[in-house]
This record gives structure tokens, sequence and C-alpha cells, in this order.
């Protein structure tokens, strides 16, 4: 039994060291071979590789994937007009060299994220200074990512490269801070009530025009409806006169009676009226008994 387990021991203790030499390098990452604290090795394609058991040799992992950098300081900038504005952005960045990277950034992706957040902060400080609110809400918004961009590439690339590519840099919101967001709110609102209300007034006095003109236009349409209408009233009372005076002179006798017709329908036309006369003595109703007045003496 003692031999036995001896030999299970050992070979356990075996599986160990050669668990220990084996790793695997994922196709994602990069494979950094460290001897006694130094780079050994680094290893860039997947697969199965070996080492030396610790402490000896170890080995770490670094993303080799593209990155996303985001912003979050909220600290406003100074524009050249000197306005406070906040710039939200963000950074598409990969290690690309991981022996220069661990030698002059560390060892995770939180190191570079970190650095290269300050490096872009103040390159964005540095562009915003030079340009007024108008450029940055403009087309030459995309020049100053640009020179962000070219910026952070000379920081990235210096003396001592620090391993990595920074492939875009985004603008995604600029605005201004608070209090003055709250008065330009306030501003833009006075000057659209202002607008508004010009507009309101130039319609009123548009309206009255319209509508003077359009009375203007009623009465002379009007009057000239009544001038043309008494004009050809005028013609047919003309008309109806001198119809009159050629029948009446043809027949005076029947003229003297039509006329008496026309007394008789004037008198009664109300139910109510009431006259005195005497019908043996008074000319009036003459014609009603069978006769013709005689003609007026002159």
């Amino acid at each position: 039994m003692n031999r036995l387990g001896f030999v299970i021991s050992s070979l356990l203790f075996v599986l160990a060291i050669a668990s220990s030499t084996l790793f695997v390098v994922d196709q994602r990452q990069f494979g950094v071979v460290f001897a006694l604290g130094q780079i050994k090795e680094v290893i860039t394609e997947p697969g199965l590789n070996f080492k030396l058991p610790p402490p000896f040799q170890n080995v770490s992992y670094i993303d080799k994937r593209l990155l996303t950098l985001d912003s979050t300081d909220n600290e406003p900038v100074l524009t050249a007009e000197k306005q406070r504005v906040v710039i939200d952005w963000y950074v598409r960045w990969r290690i690309s060299e991981p022996t220069e990277y661990i030698r002059n950034v560390g060892t995770t992706e939180a190191a570079g994220a970190s650095q290269l957040n300050r490096v872009v902060r103040n390159a964005f400080q540095e562009e915003v200074n030079k340009r007024t609110v108008k450029e940055l809400l403009s087309a030459k918004r995309e020049e100053v990512m640009d020179d962000v961009k070219k910026e952070v590439l000379s920081q990235v690339r210096g003396v001592k490269p620090w391993g990595v590519d920074v492939i875009d840099v985004r603008i995604t919101r600029v605005d201004y801070v608070d209090a003055i967001t709250e008065s330009v709110y306030r501003r833009m609102e006075a000057e659209r009530k202002r607008v508004a209300n010009e507009l309101r007034s130039t319609g009123f006095a548009e309206g009255e025009k319209i509508r003077a003109d359009a009375d203007r236009q009623r009465e002379i349409t009007v009057s000239n409806a009544y001038r043309d209408a008494q004009k050809i009233k005028g013609e047919g009372d003309a008309n109806a006169s001198r119809l009159y005076a050629e029948a009446f002179g043809r027949d005076p006798q029947f003229a003297q009676f039509y006329r008496s017709l026309d007394a008789y329908k004037s008198s009664f036309a109300s139910k109510n009226d009431v006259m005195v006369l005497d019908p043996s003595s008074s000319e009036f109703f003459k014609s009603m008994r069978g006769g013709v007045p005689a003609p007026a003496k002159k």
C-alpha cells in the first residue's frame, strides 16, 4: 500500500509539473512569458505552448482586440470665445506591441486606458481652446477629431512608444454646462416669443389691410350696381312713359279711364281706408258710373 501511494503521489506531482509547463493562447490574446520578472517571449499565434514551471517562468495575457475608451470626465472646457462646454468622446484603440506596452505602460488593459484617457482629454482641451462653439458643431468638427487623433498618436509614439494604435477618435456630444444651458434656453425662448409676436402683429396688420380693401371693393361694387340699376330703371321708366304717351295719344278717353282706375286702385289699397264723398256729385266716381269725366277747363 505504501508503494502504491508513493506511485500515485509521484504521478500526481508529475502531472502538476506538466500542467504548469503547458498553457493555451487564445486567438483574442497575446501570451507573454516572463522569466524572473523579465519578458522572455511574446506569443502572438493561438495554440498550445510550453514554458518552465513557476517560479522560473510565468505567463500573462493581454487582449489584442479593438478596445473602446469612453470619456468619463464632465469637466467643462473653454472655447476660443471663452464659453464653457462639456464634450463627450470615445477612442477606438488596440495593443499592437505587447513588449513595448508592458515596459512603458503596464501589464493590463486598464493601465493603458487610464493613461490614454489623460492624453486624449488634454488633446481635446488644447484643440477646443482654439475653436468656437460654432466650429465645434459645424463641418470643422471632423477637423477637431483629426487633430486630436494626430496629437494622441504623437504622444503614444514618442520617445517611449506605448505599443498601441489609436484607430479612431470621435466626439459624441458638445453641450454647454448646465448653468449656461439654462440661460441659453431662456434666451432662445424669449427670442422665439419675440418673433412669434412680431409675426402675429404683422399678420393682424395684413388682415386689417385685407379687410379694409375688401370693404372698399364691396362699397365700389354696390355703388356701381346701384348706379347701373338706377340707370336701367330710368331707361325703363322713360320707355314706359313713351309707350304710355303713344298709347294714350291714340285714345285720350281710354287714357282718362285708365288713370281713373289707377286712382281707384291707389285709393282702396287698404281695407281700413275710409272716404266720405258724394258719389252723385263727385267727379272721382264718374268713371264707375259709366261716364267719362269732362276735360278740364283751360
